[in-house]
């Protein structure tokens, strides 16, 4: 079954309490995921600065553009992997190695719907 982990970060980056990760834990759990045979697709994003938000009006037109985030929030969506793993309990596993849950991050683990 494929999930998607989808990797969120505090706008301010690790909490001050909790040690974020290193670049070095990302490489090295990249490696693991990719070496696993779980490893579906997953690419980490730009900046949140460069994103743009666009809404469509009831008749499907594009009615806003609107550069950067629509919202003031608590967490930014980093990146993403999406794996094909047994069940939820292993995709749970694999999101508590990632090193986005460490360091005031969360990994939010959603099961891909296929049709």
């Amino acid at each position: 079954m494929k999930y998607m982990l989808l990797i969120n970060s505090s706008p301010e980056g690790p909490s001050a309490e909790v040690e974020g990760a290193s670049f070095d834990d990302w490489i090295a759990y990249d490696k693991t995921v990719r070496e696993s045979g779980i490893h579906v697709s997953g690419h980490s994003l730009a900046d949140l600065t460069t994103a743009t938000t666009v809404r469509v009006a009831p008749d499907g037109q594009r009615t806003i553009t609107t550069d950067g985030p629509f919202a003031e929030t608590r967490e930014v969506l980093g990146g993403y992997y999406v794996l094909d793993v047994p069940d939820l309990d292993a995709a749970l596993d694999w999101a508590a190695r990632c090193p986005g849950s460490r360091g005031g991050g969360s990994v939010v683990v959603r099961p891909v719907a296929e049709f």
